[in-house]
């Protein structure tokens, strides 16, 4: 049975009609006793919790009101920059919030009443309908509890668990808020998605909807980011029982030690990723941008920018939009600068060359001295996805009104929000229908899991807990160098990696260059899912940021001096101007040859470079959480909870380190 959900963005739920639980008849009139009563009701409620966990285009970074969606999340990071500046936590400006901060859990709790609403009824099989259908939604809900309880492992590490609604007392109250270890909010999160697992297997509704493969990929995702977490952290406050943990408290791990608890997440992450990866079809890549109709499509390239993903093997989930009703930015963004981010110097030179070689060992290599001797000779997906100008962005045109560039301009680095900002702009996303490049009325689908992940998932957690690369993860790591067109004997890449030429910030952990095999792993994930949202979650599951502390980091865009870039701009009448005033729209060669965006201007935020502090690995708890769960509602030292390390309890402060 298949059933197809239209994801939509908050507002949009209201205007178009969702699949809604909150669309039908309110709890004030309708109790749970007489609605959660057949399998209509179940899937009406779990569909209305879809929009709730998991992201869709409208759901990921917004710059100025557009919603460019999840090609544009990677803009605080050293893949991608944003013209607005680089964000207060590279700036020493994030502050404990006074209250919000994402620490509460509503989204989650309506899962938990949802369960205990259900539950006697659903043990006593008094719910009507299809038992398999009903175990699959029940099972969905199960894997969204799962999703929300790790958007907190990854924001604040240690969280509570709460499995129940709770009473309207508030020693109840202050009893559930006790944090629990973030490793065990880990396992949690695992042994939830097992159930899932569990109650989905017998059914199969279609990559719309949640699955058992998608149960099984965040399961591996889940337990890689926190098997590296616990052995990049290994004896810090960040972990427990690290020194100067904010709990206070000896602690005994699960495993037997913290080597044997990370351990045993790369285990589970390596079990569940296999379940994937042995049946992932990748999806076809010609390596060529498609540019007239006669020249064969390229499936790859497109399936960022199709508006049904149904039939591709690759997506394992994903978010439809209902043309006409519900839409977004994406397409016409992605022709227009990417809303202002552009990708980085980093990004561009951390792609291998064809022949499996870094740019800096490869005769292939054609330099950056212009757009097309950086796509030249190169790993297909840098190729492909990032722009040139002069070609074309939409082959199939259309009468109605939009906001479509046919050819891609030279680009330029200030004005309007559609500047380019590094020079760099990417593809991904992109749609070769004139129609979808309409302000908010794209309808083109949302990836929210594919199934490369798996194959990468697994290649990390096996090099992690054992060192080494066995038969799978050789296997998995050639299949997808073989879609790339690069060569796929990832040794000989790694044996000419030199790791201080690396500018890439995953080369790092804790603040030291890392070995070059562990590095080739981490690149190939960089190389895959570029744009797609996972970058900061992998960053900080590394611990890739140390090196900052000490030594600002200045991102870069395109070669703009030395190397024939003025010609490129003097010939389409485009004056640079680099004099540090106001007016000027590149960065002095006296800098760099590299454009430097942050230092147009020494006024600039970011124009010193992007700092770190040790705290902003995890989120700080708002200051009005220590009051509520305080013994008394005043004093917040008498709350069980304590604040994450290097953070205070009082509000609009700085961490300590």
């Amino acid at each position: 049975m298949k059933k197809t959900l239209i994801f939509c963005i908050p507002v949009a739920i209201i205007l178009s009609g969702c699949n809604s639980w909150l669309d039908k008849e309110p709890l004030s009139q309708v109790t749970p006793e007489q609605y959660f009563t057949n399998e209509s009701a179940i899937l009406s409620f779990v569909d209305g919790r879809y929009t709730d966990f998991l992201p869709s285009h409208g759901g990921w970074t917004s710059i100025d009101g557009y919603d460019f969606g999840r090609f544009q999340s990677d803009a605080t990071t050293d893949n991608q920059i944003s013209a607005s500046g680089p964000g207060d936590k590279y700036l020493s400006l994030w502050l404990v919030p006074q209250s919000g901060g994402g620490y509460g859990f509503s989204n989650i709790y309506k899962i938990n009443w949802f369960l205990d609403q259900i539950k006697e009824r659903y043990e006593a099989g008094e719910i009507s309908g299809s038992k398999a259908n009903i175990d699959h939604y029940v099972g969905e809900a199960y894997f969204l509890r799962a999703y929300g309880y790790f958007d907190k492992l990854q924001a604040f590490g240690d969280y509570p668990i709460v499995t129940a609604p709770l009473p309207d007392r508030r020693e109840d109250l202050i009893a559930a808020s006790v944090r629990a270890p973030r490793n065990e909010v880990a396992r949690f999160i695992l042994s939830d998605l097992d159930k899932a697992i569990e109650l989905m297997s017998g059914t199969e509704m279609g990559n719309t909807r949640i699955s058992v493969a998608a149960a099984n990929l965040l399961k591996s995702r889940v337990a890689l980011f926190e098997g590296c977490w616990l052995k990049n952290f290994s004896g810090t406050a960040f972990v427990p029982g690290g020194s100067g943990w904010p709990a206070g408290k000896a602690y005994s791990y699960p495993a037997g030690s913290l080597e044997a608890e990370a351990n045993w997440f790369f285990e589970e992450a390596m079990k569940a990723a296999e379940a994937v990866a042995e049946s992932t079809q990748l999806t076809p890549n010609t390596g060529m941008v498609q540019q007239s109709e006669s020249n064969p499509a390229n499936p790859y390239m497109d399936m960022y920018g199709t508006e049904n993903l149904s039939d591709n093997a690759e997506v394992i989930l994903w978010c439809p939009y209902a043309s006409n009703l519900v839409g977004h930015s994406v397409v016409m963004f992605a022709q227009r600068g990417n809303n202002g981010t552009g990708l980085t110097r980093s990004l561009v030179d951390s792609y291998l060359c064809s022949d499996g070689l870094p740019i800096y060992a490869s005769p292939l290599y054609k330099g950056d001295g212009t757009f097309s001797d950086v796509r030249s000779n190169r790993d297909s997906r840098l190729s492909c996805f990032l722009k040139e100008p002069g070609q074309r962005n939409y082959i199939w045109p259309t009468t109605e009104a939009n906001q479509a560039i046919e050819i891609e301009p030279v680009p330029q680095f200030t004005g309007s929000v559609v500047t380019y900002c590094t020079g760099y702009s990417t593809r991904k996303g992109n749609s070769l229908y004139q129609k979808q490049a309409g302000q908010r009325t794209s309808s083109t689908g949302c990836i929210v899991l594919r199934s490369a992940e798996a194959l990468l998932n697994y290649i990390e957690a096996c090099y992690e807990k054992t060192g080494s690369i066995d038969s799978k993860a050789d296997k998995y790591w050639r299949l997808l160098r073989e879609r790339a067109g690069v060569d796929p004997d990832w040794s000989a890449t790694a044996a000419a990696t030199v790791m201080n030429r690396e500018n890439d910030w995953g080369a790092y952990t804790a603040g030291a260059l890392i070995d070059p095999l562990r590095y080739n792993i981490r690149r190939e994930r960089r190389s895959e899912f570029a744009c797609e949202g996972l970058r900061w979650m992998d960053l900080v599951r590394w611990r890739a940021l140390d090196q900052l502390i000490d030594e600002p980091y200045n991102p870069e865009g395109i070669h703009i001096w030395s190397r024939g870039m003025q010609e490129i701009y003097e010939a389409a009448g485009i004056r640079l101007y680099n004099d540090g005033s106001a007016t000027s729209n590149v960065s002095s060669p006296s800098l760099s040859e590299w454009l430097r965006p942050y230092q147009l201007t020494s006024k600039q935020q970011g124009y010193n470079g992007l700092g770190w502090k040790m705290a902003y690995y995890l989120s700080p708890i708002n200051a009005k959480e220590f009051l509520l769960t305080s013994a008394d509602g005043k004093d917040k030292d008498s709350s069980p909870l304590y604040q994450n390390p290097y953070w205070t309890k009082d509000a609009d402060t700085s961490p300590l380190q």
